[in-house]
């Protein structure tokens, strides 16, 4: 499978989103789904890693497709918004490698003396 960039991201899911009449969700209603899908990942994170195990009888879900489903409405409130995620993603690498630079240790590669 080849490669995509955030633009082709964006560009995938206007494409489809645009084939249908009702569009994007309003802001509000993203952030809604959003919160739901952040849920439905740490609920899987917790029986993937936490003490809390799945039930025999409940269904298998999957920590990837919870965080696609999370990229998606991430996608689909920055397009519905005007954003373009590659800016925002330089602005925030930007802030951490400036604010942060000094925070963490970061792991010596030469050989301590």
């Amino acid at each position: 499978m080849a490669e995509k960039s955030l633009q082709d991201l964006q560009a995938e899911v206007h494409a489809y989103i645009s084939q249908f009449k009702e569009g994007y969700f309003t802001p509000m209603e993203l952030m809604a789904r959003l919160s739901e899908e952040v849920g439905e990942l740490a609920r899987e994170v917790m029986h993937e890693y936490g003490p809390k195990k799945k039930k025999k009888d409940e269904a298998e879900g999957s920590i990837e497709l919870e965080l696609g489903d999370i990229l998606y409405v991430t996608i689909c409130m920055a397009n519905s918004l005007g954003i373009d995620l590659t800016e925002a993603h330089d602005k925030i690498m930007h802030k951490f490698r400036t604010r942060d630079a000094e925070r963490w240790t970061k792991i010596n590669t030469e050989a301590e003396s």
